[in-house]
């Protein structure tokens, strides 16, 4: 591999729930057999119905204590939508970081209102992004005739740098991580410890794509050689081996 292509799909409408993703995409890209396409999750929770109006909610004490603290001063019903989507609050002073359901640890649970229409809408995080991944993979292949990997990303903070990165939370038909160790490296010696996060990686090249603006919410990745196949939850880390929890 020697080149990778990086290519927004174009022309995608507003997504909305019940829409038909694959054939949204389908319809305007020509996929190439291994091409990995990166979505982002904000489309699939549309088209999943994953939206809530945090104005329905009833925020708890806990929610309205928790809300107090935060740099941001949220409405605390939006805090309550955090919790509800969350098995444990690891920080709650100036930000929330929580543990969602699928594992993992992130700010606000991945509950989000940018690019959602309206100003009392908030988007959810899939229910199971692996499965989103893997109908969505389904679908074009239907639709197409073409295999190709999938990745739904979405855009997470870095506990020891600044900014926002991509990264995958559901994966088909690739693997999530590489394992070098035993290989050789350049001068001959063994790696070590060598494991790369690549579709992380490829998440976040896509991210290059998208943006946050650009709506451009879907990217082919083209030019890679994978082989195996893996799920977003290869790369949450085992809680026994979390040294920073």
């Amino acid at each position: 591999m020697t080149q990778l292509e990086l290519i927004g799909v174009e022309g995608l409408p507003e997504v909305r729930p019940g829409d038909d993703l694959g054939e949204l995409i389908g319809s305007r890209s020509r996929l190439e057999s291994g091409d990995v396409l990166v979505v982002a999750q904000k489309v699939v929770s549309k088209s999943e119905g994953r939206l809530i109006n945090f104005r329905s909610v009833q925020a708890s004490d806990e929610a309205k204590r928790i809300a107090s603290r935060l740099v941001a001063s949220p409405d605390p019903r939006i805090v309550q939508v955090i919790l509800d989507e969350s098995v444990r609050v690891l920080r709650s002073e100036r930000v929330l970081i929580t543990e969602t359901r699928h594992g993992f640890v992130c700010a606000n649970g991945g509950v989000d209102h940018s690019n959602v229409p309206g100003s009392d809408e908030l988007a959810l995080l899939p229910e199971d992004p692996d499965a989103s991944a893997g109908r969505l993979r389904d679908r074009l292949r239907e639709l197409t005739g073409v295999e190709v990997g999938v990745i739904v990303s979405d855009t997470f903070g870095r506990p020891w740098r600044l900014g926002i990165v991509n990264v995958a939370l559901g994966i088909a038909g690739l693997p999530a991580l590489l394992d070098l160790r035993g290989s050789p490296d350049d001068t001959g010696k063994g790696l070590q410890a060598t494991v790369l996060a690549i579709a992380d990686d490829i998440a976040a090249a896509a991210g290059l794509v998208m943006g946050k603006t650009n709506r451009a919410p879907v990217v082919i990745v083209r030019g890679l050689a994978l082989q195996g196949t893996g799920t977003g939850r290869d790369l949450i880390r085992p809680a026994a081996e979390d040294l920073f929890r």
